[in-house]
This record gives structure tokens, C-alpha cells and sequence, in this order.
């Protein structure tokens, strides 16, 4: 049966609106616990806003969108039939490659039953005496669960800037994660892209070589690094696909997540400059972030070792880079490398020596308004553009549980309790509502480690905890306040040990106007944060308060 008919045949014969679980996001978190938790005979059901499953892959459709993580690691464990059967094209996946991969996942594992598409989750409210959740959604449906399961993503919330004027630009205008399932020929267009983060690195190169003229607005520039991308070799593949399982076991022991890099032993100032560049050099050619960041043990802790890589890569965009202005424009001053995410790029910094792309400094000379056919900045007006395109990024990790109105019946809201920034226990659950579990929440690793590992490992813990409950006869299950207090300051205490908090980054939610800065992500090392799970569970899921 077709794709398209199985999804008519589920939205014209919805089930009954009472289950075990509700799963809220149809991307790789949601697809997983569906997946994990129906297999425990539970009933599920998941709701997706988009008309596709794959969350951010289904979202993201810009020129050049690719993941920055190897198409090997950067996919599921779960079953090994799917890693050894399922073939990569090239070294790091596209997005369209990436869908069609989790697309092939909903039919292979009989998925799409139970997932209703086009449906946004509105409200979640819980009924303590009943020990339910009611979820109402923008088209009209009341259903109500025993547990929910937030997968709604790290990177789903597009942010739009509000430029005074925007409504009445007379070209088109595009984001980054809401890019048109067409495609968009931006052939003899003058275009402006504004912003220069991972979307905006990924998409430019392609864009310029489209455009008549492009306008890249920068208000800071970010630490990239070549991918070296490739078509991937048979041989490679082969090697990796024998060790398999051995390299996913290896990966749980590792800071990120991710096989295969061997670990640094030597602090960046132990060793001369020479060495430092041999090193570095070899990172460059070799290409990747996770591997330029374990040149050595102390890039991300000491700002003196720091300094070395940053200057290095500094270095590189000024021998890349034609115009000595325009490299210093590009080469970041503002933080350290690493401490915000690292770009991965093809010919990037190349583009800016095209005779059709320019380059302007809106830290020094800011957007003050857009206008009928461009822009204005502080200094000058530029355009006339065709399209404008926002690269501008997303209201990372809190968006879209914000977007949702969570409550509990006489009780608090999740609004209320984030006021002052995210706070959770693991980040796999929040005090003060029961029976509602987050996949990859702030708190836990998420974005800083390979994000299907970090997906596989707290779907896995959830399940293991309902089969506990269900095991022991508990019905509700609820993190306590002290030990979400002490996880919230253990998270704050490992960040700020570190380089991190001296970048103004996404990471702290320093792109959103009004957001609390607080560090989001949990970069104390995944491996260190599994065991803290298992050791959790394995006394009894302390921290956690069940009852019957």
C-alpha cells in the first residue's frame, strides 16, 4: 500500500481517543518512542503539526541543509538489520537523503497507524485525580493519556526577527526552517541572506552561485570548519558496518556521543606551536568538528589552549579570503571556538571571493528597518533584493514546549515554572508535572552530543521506567523538586566550568529578545550522564516519587 493511502485510510478512521501514551512530535525522538513503546503492548498514539513525519528534515529544506555529524553515526541503533541494510550516499547526509531515511523507517517498522499528521498539540492539561492528561489540538481533537511524551525537538521553533517594515517588502521572503517543499530558483535574483549560523554557512555557497547578486548580513561571525564531504567509500562502509555494534557500545563511553576519535592526552600548552599546528593541520585536512575539538583534552576549559585553535582557524579564513577586510569581518573575535555550535562547511569563506557576493557588518551598522524593496541599516540602504532569506535560527530547546499550554488542574503552568529559564530533573521530566516525559529536555546532553544516541538512550530509560510502574502498580510518577534543584545546579556548576558560557550563543537563548539567559544543555560528557541514569534507576528511580 502507498504512502499516501496509508495516511488517508488513518485520518478518515481515527481510533478511540483514550490511551496509555501520547507522543507529541513525529521526528527522529517521536518515531523512536512510538516505535519502543508500543512494543511494550502499550497504546500510543502521535501527533505531528507538519504533513510529513521527520521533524526538523521535514522542516528544513534550504539549499545545502546537511547534518554535521557522519551519516554512519547519525542514524539508529536500534535495530541492526536497519544499520547494516540501509545504505549512505555520501559521508555526511543530506536533508532530502536524511528524510527519505526516516520516511523509510515509519514503513519498515509499520509506524504510520498510529501517527495523525497536520495536527498541532495546543493544550496539555492534568487531571491529578483522575491522573490523566487531556490534550486538546488546533484541529478540534480531545484526547486524553495516562502519560505523555514531549519529542517536539530542540530545533523546531522558527525564529522570524521583527523588523519594523517587514510586512510590506515587495519581494519573498524565506526561513531557513520553514523553506518551501518546492525548492526555490533564486536564478537572476538579487538576494539578501541575513544571519550566518549553520543554516546561513550551509545555504550561502549554493545561493550565490544561483543569484545575480547576493547580500550576506552578518551580526556575528561564527567558527567553521571544512566538512570535507564525499561520496562515502564501499570500503569504509564495509569496515564500519563489520564493528557495527562495538562502535554504537564504544559511543556511550564517549563526551559526544560519537565513535572513533580517539580520545586527546595532552593539553594544548604541553606541546610546542609547531606541534600544535602539525595537529591542528591534520584536523583541517582531516575535516569535522567533533575531531578539530579532540585535538587536545582542555580546548573547551582553558582559554589559553583555546586561543591556539581559534587563532589557527582565524588564520585559515585570512588565507581563504581575498579581501583582508572582509576576513576580519568573518574571522570571530567575540568567543571562543567551540562554545558556540561549530559550523561545518563546503567552500564557505570561498564564496566571499565570487564578484557577486558582499558582505555587511550589522554589529557595527544594524538592520533598523526593512524596507518596499530592501533594506535599511544604520548607515546605508541596500537593495533593491528580490528575496530576502532569515537564516536566523530557532527558540532552541524551550520553543515548542512553550508554544504548548502545559498545566496541571489547580496547580501550575509550564510558562510559570520556565519564567526565569528551563528547569528539569535529567532533563527527562519537570516537578510539578506528573506523568509527562521530554525527550532530550533541557538539562540532559541533546545538542551537545550525536543526537539519535541521546534520543535512543532517554526513549530507553522512559520505557524502562513505565515497565517498572506497571511492574510495581505505580500510576503516577513525578521528579522531586530538591533533586531537580540539585540537577539544575550540578548542569549550571559543569557549564560554568568550562568556555561555554563566555559565548552569547543559542545555548542560553542568547538569539531570542527577552529570553532568560540560562546554559540549556548539559555538557558535563554523555557517558558521565548515562551512568548518572542508570544509577538513578538502578536505586529506585531516587529523585523521582512514584505512587500507586
Amino acid at each position: 500500500m502507498s504512502e499516501a493511502m496509508q495516511e488517508t485510510r488513518t485520518a478518515s478512521a481515527p481510533p478511540p481517543a483514550h490511551y496509555d501514551v501520547i507522543v507529541v512530535g513525529g521526528g527522529l525522538g517521536g518515531l523512536y518512542a512510538l516505535h519502543r513503546l508500543r512494543a511494550l503492548g502499550l497504546t500510543v498514539r502521535l501527533f505531528e503539526a507538519g504533513s510529513g513525519v521527520g521533524g526538523t528534515w521535514f522542516w528544513n529544506r534550504y539549499p545545502g541543509a546537511r547534518c554535521d555529524v557522519e551519516s554512519m553515526e547519525y542514524s539508529y541503533s536500534f535495530s541492526n538489520d536497519l544499520q547494516q541494510q540501509w545504505v549512505w550516499p555520501e559521508r555526511y547526509g543530506t536533508q532530502p537523503e536524511i528524510l527519505r531515511y526516516i520516511n523509510h523507517v515509519a514503513d519498515r517498522f509499520d509506524l504510520r497507524r498510529d501517527i495523525q499528521l497536520n495536527t498541532r498539540v495546543t493544550s496539555a492539561l492534568f487531571d491529578p485525580d483522575v491522573r490523566r492528561w487531556t490534550l486538546k489540538t488546533e484541529p478540534g481533537d480531545v484526547v486524553s493519556a495516562r502519560f505523555c511524551v514531549m519529542a517536539s525537538g530542540n530545533l523546531s521553533t522558527p525564529r522570524v526577527p521583527d523588523f519594523k517594515g517587514l510586512a510590506g517588502f515587495r519581494g519573498r521572503c524565506y526561513h531557513s526552517g520553514l523553506w518551501p517543499h518546492e525548492g526555490v530558483d533564486f536564478s537572476s535574483q538579487r538576494v539578501a541572506v541575513i544571519g550566518t549560523g549553520s543554516s546561513g554557512v550551509q545555504m550561502i555557497p549554493l545561493i550565490a552561485a544561483q543569484a545575480d547578486r547576493l547580500t550576506v548580513f552578518q551580526r556575528t561571525a561564527n567558527f567553521s570548519l571544512p566538512a570535507r564531504n564525499a561520496p562515502l567509500d564501499p570500503e569504509r562502509e564495509r569496515r564500519h558496518k563489520e564493528h557495527y555494534p562495538a562502535r554504537r557500545r564504544a559511543a556511550l563511553e564517549t563526551p559526544f556521543g560519537i565513535a572513533g576519535h580517539p580520545a586527546p592526552t595532552q593539553s594544548a600548552r604541553q606541546v610546542t606551536e609547531q606541534e600544535r599546528q602539525r595537529a591542528y593541520e591534520a584536523k583541517w585536512a582531516e575535516g569535522g568538528s567533533i575531531s578539530f575539538l579532540y585535538s587536545y583534552t582542555d580546548l573547551l576549559v582553558d582559554q589559553a589552549s583555546n586561543d591556539t585553535a581559534a587563532e589557527f582557524v582565524r588564520q585559515k579564513i585570512r588565507g581563504i579570503v581575498h579581501s583582508p577586510a572582509i576576513a576580519e569581518i568573518l574571522a570571530p573575535k567575540d568567543h571562543p571556538i567551540g562554545t558556540k555550535r561549530l559550523c561545518l562547511d563546503t567552500n564557505y569563506y570561498e564564496t566571499y571571493n565570487r564578484n557577486n557576493v558582499s558582505l555587511v557588518d550589522v554589529k557595527h551598522d544594524p538592520i533598523v528597518e526593512i524596507t518596499a524593496s530592501g533594506l535599511r541599516t544604520a548607515s546605508t540602504e541596500h537593495g533593491p533584493f528580490d528575496a530576502i532569506v532569515f537564516a536566523t535560527g530557532f527558540d532552541a530547546m524551550t520553543g515548542a514546549l512553550r508554544e504548548i499550554d502545559i498545566r496541571v488542574q489547580d496547580g501550575g503552568t509550564l510558562a510559570d515554572e520556565w519564567q526565569a529559564g528551563p528547569r528539569t530533573y535529567l532533563g527527562l521530566m519537570m516537578a510539578g508535572f506528573p506523568n509527562m516525559f521530554v525527550v532530550t529536555g533541557p538539562g540532559s546532553p541533546s545538542v551537545k552530543t550525536q543526537m539519535i544516541l541521546a534520543i535512543e538512550q532517554h526513549t530507553d530509560w522512559i520505557a524502562d521506567c513505565l515497565v517498572h510502574m506497571r511492574e510495581q502498580g505505580f500510576t503516577k510518577i513525578e521528579a522531586a523538586r530538591p533533586a531537580q534543584d540539585a540537577w539544575v545546579q550540578h548542569v549550571n556548576e559543569v557549564a560554568d566550568s568550562t568556555l561555554y558560557p563566555l559565548a552569547n550563543s543559542w545555548y542560553v537563548g542568547a538569539n531570542i529578545p527577552g529570553k532568560p539567559r540560562v546554559f540549556m544543555p548539559y555538557v558535563g560528557g554523555f557517558a558521565g550522564y548515562n551512568q548518572k541514569c542508570d544509577a538513578v534507576a538502578n536505586n529506585g528511580y531516587e529523585g523521582f516519587v512514584m505512587t500507586t
